[in-house]
C-alpha cells in the first residue's frame, strides 16, 4: 500500500458493459496536426472506435464533451490500434485497426469550425486487407530497413505471421513448434522479431531469414517443404523464461544498443538484443501491463508496471523509485504530451476506466483542531487505575496456558454410538479371515445456543478403522437449532487398531458485535467404539503363549454377565472362560479363577491382549459401580512382560532400518539410472553412431532393480505401519499394567502415555524409538532421579536421530519400570523431588541443608544456593535449624560488613561472605568458599564466655554491637 496517489488530471468511463485489452490504447497525433500534442484513441471488443483530447475542466464548465474528438461503432471487434506511416503515398501518420478478421487503415483529419461548437473530425478509409486466418496480436516497423515507411506483421492465432506492405500482402510464414500465440514487437536494430513462444521461450526471427524461408498456405504444408525443398526457419536465438510472458516491448532509447523487456508473471526480464539476460526482476505481486521508456540517466531505462493491487510503480532498471495508488487495475499504460502538462501517465482498465495521471503530492493545508484544556478529575483517575488494578489481579491469579472455557459453549456436540451393529454393513472390505467386518452407526447431535455461521464437521478414527464419510459441510444455524449427523464405523485393514476412540471437531464462526464476519470456533467431542467391532465371540482355549493375570480386591463375577454382548453369542457355557476371536489378529481368552479374585488374559499375541485387556477393567468398574461397590480396584502383581514388550520393539525398529536401507538403495541406483541414460543419449547424438558397449542391456537390468525395490519399500512401508499399530497396542498394554501394578491417578497415567507414545506415526524424520528415548531419559533425570541433587540442570536439545540400536532405550525402560517400582512419582514439576523451600522475608534467602552420609562431604548442587559445610565438634548443636536470616558482605571492603540486618530473640543472624578465607576462633573452625553458612546462636556461645552472652541477652542493643564487633575484628585479622 503506497503512502501517495496518482493525481487525476483527466479522466473518463467509456460506455457500459465493453471490455477492453492492453492492445485497445494509443496515443499520438492522430490527426497529424503538427501541435507535438497527443490524441488517445482507444478501441473496445464492442467495435466502438474513441479518439480524445483530454484537458482539465475550468471552473464555470460543466461538461468536458469536448473532449471527445471522434467516436465510430465498427462492424467488427477491434483487437489492437496503431499509430504509423502506413500508406505508401504519404509520410502522414494513419491509424491501423486490427479486427479478427480485416486490417483496416484509417486517416483521421480534422475541419476548423466556424461556429462555438468546434472543431468537427471525420474517419476516412484508405485501404483494408481481408484476412484468411484468425488475427491474434500485430506490430509494426521499417522490415527491411526501408525508410519513411512502415510495415505491418500480423500473427494469427494458428501461428502465422503474415506481412503486409502497406496496400499489399507480402508473404506468411509458420513459427516452428507452435501451439499458442504470444505477445510480439519488432527490433529496429537487428531488424528482427521477438515473441514468447508456448514452450516458455523468448525466441528471436530474423525479418531477412523470414523473407527467404519455404512459403506455404497450410501449416502441414510448411512442415513438408521444409523437409524437401527450401530453406527451414530457425530461430536466430533463444532463452528459456520458465513463465509465460504477459507483454513484450522494445523501446529506442539508445542507437547503439536494444534493450528487450519481457514482462512475466513474477518477474521482468531485461535482454540485449542478442538474446542475454541484461539483469532481471523478481516481482513481489501479479503484473498487469508495463511500459518502458527513455530514462534521464546514461545507460538505464525506466520501467512504469502497474499490478492487480491498483499500484503503478516506476523502475529505474531494478530500482523501485516511486509507487503511487491508482483508482483501478489498468490492462494498458501510455505516456502522453498534452496542451498544458507533459508526461501524463495515461491509463485503460478492463472495463473501460480511462485515467491521465500525474505523480507527486498536493500539499495539505489540513490543521488539527484545538483541544479544549479541561481539568483533571484526581478522584476518578484514581477511582478507575484501582478498578483497573482489580481486573489485572483477577486474570493473573491462574496461570493456566490455554484459556478458560467459557460456562456454556455455542455449539454443543453430543455423539451417540448405536447399541447394535448395522444390519447391513458398510465396510470397503466385506470379509477378512473368512469373518464378515461389521460396521456401526454413530449419530452426532449438534445443538445450537446462539447463531452458527458455516460449520463444518471433521470426523477422525485411528487407522485401520475408517468411517463412511469424513468431512460434512453443515448449514448455517440459528440459535436454538438442531442437527443430526449420522455415519458408520468399520474394519479397513487387515491388523487390529490401537485403538477404538474417535474425535469429532466442528468449526464454525460466531458473530461479535466487534467482528461481524464472525470469529472462529471449535467444538469438540469423544466417542467410543465397541469391541464388538473387531472381534467375534469364540470357544475358550486353556493354553496360550502370554499370559497376564488382573487381580481385584472382591470375589470373582461371572464374565457372562460382564460381558453379555459376546456370551449371547459364544457357544461355550462356562461363565468362568470367554474367548474372543479378532477378525484380524489371534484369538484372546479370558479365564476367571473359581476359588481366587483373579482374571487371566492369554494370548498367541502379545500385542492382541491390549483391547481386551482395556475392555475387561473397564467392564468391571463399570459393572461394580453399578452394584454400589465403591472400593472395588484393579491391581497386577506379577512381573512387567518387558521381555515380550521388547520383541515387539525390536520388531518395528528392524522394518525401521530395512527402509532406510531400501531409501539408500533406491537412491543408488536412480543416480545409475540417470547416469546410464546420460551416456545413451550422448550416444544417440553423435554423428557417428559407434556400439552401445551392452548400455542398453545395463539401464534395462537397472530399471528392473529400481522396480523391484521400489515394491520392496512399498510393502516394507505396508508393514511399518502394520508394526507401529502392533507396537501402539503393546505400549498401551504395558502402561495399563504399569498403572494397575503401582496404582497410578489418571494425571500421572497421561504423563506416562505421553512419554511413551508421544507420535500417531512414524515418519522418515521423527520415529518412535528416539521419541521415547529422548521422553524417558527426561523422566528419568527430573522427577524419576534418585534424589534431588541427581537432578538435572539442563537438559540436551540436540536433534533426534534414528539410533544405532534399541539396547539404549530398553535400559530406559527398564530403570523406569525400576523406578516406579521403588515409589518414583510421575510429575512435570521441576522440583517434584525437591523439598518444599520456606518462605521468607523479602531480601533473605533460603539455605538448603547439605545430605551428609558418615565422613563424606555431599557434593554442591550446580542450581541450589552454596552453604558452608561445618563439622561439627559437640554433639550439643541441634539439628534443627533456626530462622535464618541473610546479609551479604563483599570482598574488599574490610569496613562495610553489613548491608541487611535482622535478628530475633532466640537466633543470631546469619552470613553471607563472599571471600575464600578460613576463620579460626576458639578451636572452630568455618571454611568459606564463596558459600552461605547458618552460624547458630549455641555456636557463638560456645565461641564466647557465658558472662559475655547473659549480658548480651538482656540488652538487645549490646548484643548487636558486640555481634558487629565480632565479625569486624575477625575480616580486620584477614585482611
Amino acid at each position: 500500500m503506497s503512502l501517495f496517489k496518482a493525481r487525476d488530471w483527466w479522466a473518463s468511463v467509456l460506455g457500459e458493459g465493453e471490455e477492453f485489452d492492453q492492445g485497445c490504447l494509443c496515443v499520438g497525433d492522430v490527426d497529424n496536426s503538427g501541435t507535438g500534442y497527443d490524441k488517445i484513441i482507444v478501441g473496445s471488443f464492442m467495435g466502438m472506435l474513441r479518439i480524445f483530447s483530454p484537458h482539465p475542466a475550468k471552473p464555470d464548465e460543466l461538461t468536458e464533451a469536448d473532449t471527445q474528438l471522434l467516436e465510430v461503432q465498427m462492424p467488427d471487434p477491434i483487437i489492437q490500434v496503431e499509430l504509423g506511416k502506413f500508406v505508401s503515398c504519404s509520410e502522414s501518420l494513419h491509424l491501423a485497426v486490427l479486427h479478427p478478421r480485416k486490417l483496416s487503415v484509417y486517416a483521421v483529419s480534422g475541419t476548423a469550425g466556424n461556429v462555438e461548437h468546434g472543431d468537427q473530425y471525420q474517419l476516412r478509409l484508405v485501404y483494408e486487407h481481408n484476412l484468411q486466418r484468425t488475427a491474434c496480436n500485430m506490430t509494426y516497423g521499417p522490415f527491411g530497413g526501408v525508410t519513411g515507411h512502415h510495415f505491418i506483421c500480423i500473427q494469427s492465432m494458428d501461428g502465422m505471421l503474415m506481412f503486409f506492405e502497406q496496400e499489399s500482402y507480402a508473404f506468411g510464414r509458420f513459427l516452428p513448434g507452435f501451439l499458442l500465440p504470444g505477445p510480439l514487437s519488432y527490433c529496429i536494430r537487428t531488424d528482427s522479431f521477438i515473441t514468447v513462444s508456448s514452450t516458455r521461450q523468448v525466441e528471436c526471427y530474423r525479418y531477412e531469414t523470414l523473407a527467404v524461408a519455404t512459403d506455404a498456405d497450410t501449416k502441414q504444408d510448411s512442415n513438408q517443404q521444409s523437409k524437401s525443398s527450401g530453406k527451414r526457419l530457425t530461430a536466430d536465438w533463444t532463452l528459456v523464461l520458465g513463465e509465460e510472458a504477459l507483454d513484450i516491448c522494445v523501446p529506442n532509447t539508445s542507437p547503439a544498443m536494444s534493450s528487450i523487456f519481457v514482462l512475466g508473471e513474477r518477474n521482468l526480464f531485461c535482454l540485449k538484443d542478442n538474446g542475454q539476460i541484461r539483469f532481471m526482476k523478481k516481482l513481489e505481486f501479479n503484473p498487469s501491463c508495463f511500459l518502458p521508456y527513455a530514462s534521464v540517466s546514461e545507460g538505464s531505462t525506466n520501467v512504469l508496471m502497474c499490478n492487480h493491487n491498483n499500484m503503478l510503480l516506476v523502475y529505474q532498471d531494478v530500482t523501485l523509485k516511486w509507487a503511487a495508488q491508482l483508482s483501478c487495475v489498468p490492462v494498458a499504460v501510455r505516456v502522453a504530451n498534452f496542451l498544458e502538462l507533459k508526461g501524463l501517465v495515461v491509463t485503460l482498465s478492463s472495463d473501460g476506466h480511462l485515467q491521465c495521471s500525474y505523480m507527486g503530492t498536493d500539499p495539505s493545508f489540513f490543521t488539527a483542531p484545538k483541544v479544549d484544556a479541561r481539568e483533571v478529575n484526581y478522584d476518578e483517575i484514581d477511582a478507575e487505575m484501582k478498578m483497573l488494578q482489580r481486573v489485572i489481579r483477577e486474570a493473573t491469579k491462574t496461570q493456566d496456558i490455554l484459556p478458560r472455557a467459557e460456562t456454556e459453549e455455542e455449539l454443543r456436540l453430543t455423539a451417540v454410538v448405536s447399541s447394535s451393529l448395522d444390519e447391513v454393513s458398510c465396510a470397503i472390505i466385506p470379509e477378512m479371515n473368512g469373518m464378515p467386518v461389521p460396521s456401526v452407526t454413530v449419530k452426532v447431535k449438534i445443538k445450537s445456543r446462539a447463531v452458527v455461521q458455516n460449520p463444518k464437521m471433521t470426523v477422525c478414527v485411528q487407522p485401520p478403522l475408517a468411517v463412511t464419510q469424513d468431512q460434512f459441510v453443515l448449514d448455517s444455524m440459528g440459535s436454538g437449532s438442531e442437527l443430526v449427523v449420522s455415519f458408520s464405523a468399520f474394519l479397513n485393514g487387515l491388523y487390529p487398531p490401537a485403538d477404538m476412540s474417535g474425535d469429532i471437531a466442528v468449526s464454525y464462526s460466531s458473530a461479535t458485535e466487534l467482528n461481524p464476519s464472525g470469529i472462529p470456533r471449535v467444538s469438540q467431542c469423544k466417542f467410543s467404539l465397541p469391541l464388538r467391532l473387531v472381534c467375534y465371540p469364540s470357544s475358550a482355549i486353556k493354553n496360550a503363549k502370554y499370559k497376564i493375570t488382573v487381580d481385584t480386591n472382591k470375589p470373582p463375577v461371572n464374565l457372562n454377565e460382564v460381558f453379555p454382548d459376546f456370551s449371547e453369542k459364544s457357544d461355550n457355557n462356562d461363565s468362568s472362560a470367554l474367548g474372543f476371536q479378532l477378525i484380524t489378529g489371534s484369538k484372546v481368552i479370558v479365564l476367571a479363577s473359581k476359588t481366587s479374585q483373579r482374571y487371566r488374559i492369554q494370548s498367541e499375541s502379545f500385542e492382541d491382549i491390549w483391547l481386551v485387556a482395556k475392555e475387561l477393567v473397564q467392564r468391571f468398574d463399570q459393572h461394580f459401580a453399578s452394584l454400589g461397590v465403591k472400593d472395588f480396584r484393579n491391581s497386577f502383581t506379577g512381573p512387567i512382560p518387558l521381555p515380550e514388550y521388547f520383541e515387539t520393539v525390536d520388531h518395528h525398529f528392524e522394518l525401521r532400518v530395512n527402509a532406510q536401507k531400501y531409501q539408500d538403495l533406491l537412491s543408488e541406483r536412480a543416480v545409475q539410472f540417470r547416469a546410464i541414460q546420460r551416456r545413451l543419449l550422448t550416444r544417440f547424438k553423435d554423428k557417428t553412431p559407434g556400439p552401445l558397449q551392452n548400455l542398453d542391456t545395463l539401464m534395462e537390468g537397472t530399471y528392473r532393480q529400481v522396480l523391484a525395490l521400489a515394491d520392496a519399500a512399498e510393502d516394507n512401508r505396508e508393514r511399518l505401519i502394520q508394526a507401529f499399530a502392533r507396537l501402539r497396542s503393546a505400549t498401551h498394554l504395558l502402561i495399563l499394567l504399569l498403572s494397575l501394578w503401582q496404582g497410578l491417578n489418571s494425571e500421572q497415567t497421561t504423563i506416562l502415555e505421553a512419554t511413551l507414545l508421544p507420535l500417531l506415526q512414524d515418519t522418515p524424520q521423527l520415529g518412535w524409538e528416539e521419541s521415547v528415548d529422548a521422553a524417558v531419559s527426561h523422566l528419568l533425570k527430573t522427577c524419576l532421579s534418585r534424589s534431588p541433587k541427581d537432578q538435572a540442570i539442563s537438559l540436551s536439545t540436540g536433534p533426534l536421530t534414528i539410533p544405532k540400536d534399541t539396547s539404549r532405550l530398553k535400559k530406559h525402560i527398564m530403570l523406569l519400570c525400576d523406578r516406579l517400582g521403588k515409589g518414583g512419582r510421575l510429575s512435570l514439576s521441576s522440583e517434584a523431588n525437591v523439598p518444599t523451600a520456606v518462605m521468607m522475608p523479602a531480601a533473605c534467602e533460603t539455605i538448603p541443608e547439605p545430605i551428609i552420609e558418615q565422613d563424606e562431604e555431599a557434593p554442591l548442587q550446580q542450581d541450589a544456593a552454596k552453604y558452608i559445610k561445618k563439622k561439627q565438634s559437640s554433639k550439643r548443636v541441634k539439628s534443627k535449624s533456626v530462622p535464618l536470616l541473610i546479609w551479604s558482605c563483599h570482598s574488599g571492603m574490610n569496613h562495610q560488613l553489613i548491608q541487611h540486618m535482622f535478628y530475633t530473640v532466640d537466633a543470631l543472624p546469619a552470613a553471607t561472605h563472599v571471600c575464600e578465607t578460613s576463620i579460626h576462633t576458639h578451636s572452630q573452625t568455618y571454611t568459606t568458599d564463596n558459600l552461605a553458612y547458618p552460624i547458630h546462636y549455641r555456636d557463638v556461645r560456645d565461641a564466647n564466655t557465658h558472662s559475655d552472652l547473659l549480658q548480651i541477652r538482656e540488652n538487645k542493643n549490646l548484643l548487636l554491637l558486640s555481634f558487629l564487633s565480632f565479625f569486624t575484628l575477625i575480616f580486620t585479622i584477614i585482611h
